[in-house]
C-alpha cells in the first residue's frame, strides 16, 4: 500500500492509498492516540454508501461516533452550515479532546476541515476523501473553508489532518463526470511539477478512464507526494504553493459567475488550463505546440476545454476574478507556465491580455 509523508514537524502525517481502507478507519484513528468521541461529517449521497461502515469501523475500534449529514453540492460549503454543525456537535458532547472525520469529496473535506479548525478553537481531524478529486488535491494540504456569495473559499483556515486515507475502493462507483472532474486536477501536476507525469497521462488515460487498480494507486500517490512536497516548502501559501492554483484563476470565477454545480470544480478548472495554458504561450512563450497537447489531453480525459461566454457571462467573470484571493491592488495575477512541469506565480496580466485568454476558451 502506498504512502505518502506530510513532512511539517509536529503537524506531519501520512496519506495512505489502498483498497477496503474504510472498513481499517477505527483501527489507524485509534493509532493517533486521540480521543474516543468524534463526529463524521459527510454528505447524504455519502452517508448512503460509506456511513455505516466508517461507524462499524469507529466503533469496533472502541469509539463513539456520531454522524452528521449535510445535503451535498457546493451549497454546503456555507457559514449558515457551518452554524447548524457546531449545533450539533454541541449536543453530541464533542469535546476538545475528540475528532472529526471528513468522509467525502472535496466540499465535505473543506466544510468538515473548517469546522474542526474552529470548533473549540481546533480539534483534530481525519480526512477520508471519497472522489478522485478530493484523494489527489483538496483532501491534502491543510487548506479548509467555506464560500461567501461574494467568492469561493473566501472564509478559511489552515488546519492539517491527522491522517489521509484514500480509499480506491470508492472511485468504483464515481459516477463518469465525477471521475473526470478529478483528472483535471491531476493534470495540473504534470504542468506545474511533473513533464513525465504529462507524458504518462498521455499514453495511460485508457487504463486510468477504465479505473484499474494498479494505474489509480500510483497515480494518486503521484499527486499526493507532488502536493506533498509543495506544501512542505509552503504551508501557508505565501510563495511556492501559488503553483498549485495553475488554472484556478479563470476556473473559481467560471464556477463562481455561472453557478455552482453547473459545472463540476474539475470541468472549470479544466477550461482555466486552456486560459493559463494560452497566457503562458503569450506572456512567457510556453511552446504553442504544448498548449495543443493540454488541451488535447483535458478532452482526452473527457473534459470541456471552452465556454459559452455571452457579454453578460464575461462580465460577471471579470467581476468574480477581481475577488479572487490573488487579487493584489485591484490587479488580477495568474500562475502561467515556463514549460511543462515548471511555472511561475504572482503575474501580473492587464485586463486587455485576459480578455484575449477569454477569447481562447470562447465557444
Amino acid at each position: 500500500m502506498p504512502t505518502v509523508q506530510v513532512p511539517l514537524g509536529n503537524r506531519s502525517y501520512e496519506i495512505q492509498v489502498g483498497n477496503r481502507l474504510i472498513a481499517t478507519l477505527g483501527e489507524r484513528c485509534r493509532r493517533l492516540k486521540i480521543g474516543t468521541r468524534c463526529a463524521i461529517i459527510t454528505d447524504t449521497h455519502v452517508a448512503a454508501k460509506y456511513g455505516d461502515g466508517a461507524i462499524k469501523a469507529l466503533k469496533i475500534a472502541g469509539f463513539t461516533p456520531t454522524l452528521i449529514a449535510v445535503e451535498p453540492g457546493e451549497s454546503s460549503k456555507s457559514l449558515a452550515t457551518v452554524g447548524k454543525c457546531f449545533d450539533l456537535l454541541a449536543a453530541h458532547r464533542i469535546e476538545r479532546k475528540s475528532f472529526i472525520v471528513a468522509l467525502g469529496g472535496g466540499v465535505v473535506g473543506d466544510l468538515a476541515g473548517f469546522i474542526a479548525a474552529t470548533y473549540l478553537r481546533g480539534i483534530a481531524f481525519v480526512q477520508v476523501p471519497t472522489t478522485l478529486l478530493s484523494q489527489v488535491d483538496s483532501s491534502v494540504g491543510g487548506k479548509v473553508g467555506v464560500n461567501l456569495k461574494a467568492g469561493k473559499n473566501l472564509v478559511g483556515a489552515f488546519h492539517q489532518p491527522r491522517l489521509v486515507l484514500c480509499d480506491l475502493d470508492a472511485l468504483v462507483s464515481l459516477p463518469d463526470r465525477d471521475f473526470k472532474s478529478g483528472l483535471g486536477e491531476i493534470v495540473k501536476y504534470g504542468i506545474i511539477h511533473d513533464a513525465a507525469l504529462f507524458q504518462r497521462l498521455e499514453k495511460q488515460m485508457e487504463p486510468i478512464l477504465a479505473r484499474q487498480s494498479t494505474a489509480l494507486s500510483s497515480l494518486v500517490a503521484r499527486c499526493c507526494a507532488i502536493k506533498a512536497e509543495i506544501v512542505a516548502l509552503d504551508e501557508n501559501d505565501t510563495g511556492a504553493r501559488a503553483a498549485l492554483n495553475f488554472g484556478h484563476t479563470v476556473g473559481h470565477a467560471i464556477e463562481n459567475s455561472i453557478g455552482y454545480g453547473k459545472l463540476l470544480h474539475g470541468e472549470a478548472i479544466s477550461i482555466g488550463h486552456v486560459a493559463a495554458a494560452h497566457l503562458s504561450a503569450r506572456r512567457l512563450g510556453f511552446p504553442a505546440a504544448d498548449v495543443q497537447r493540454i488541451k488535447a489531453l483535458l478532452q482526452q480525459a473527457g473534459l470541456p476545454v471552452s465556454l459559452k461566454l455571452t457579454a453578460d457571462k464575461r462580465d460577471r467573470l471579470f467581476a468574480a476574478m477581481r475577488l479572487d484571493k490573488k487579487v493584489n491592488a485591484g490587479e488580477i495575477h495568474f500562475v502561467l507556465a515556463e514549460s511543462l512541469g515548471k511555472v511561475v506565480w504572482g503575474q501580473r496580466v492587464p485586463d486587455a491580455e485576459v480578455n484575449w485568454a477569454l477569447d481562447q476558451i470562447k465557444e
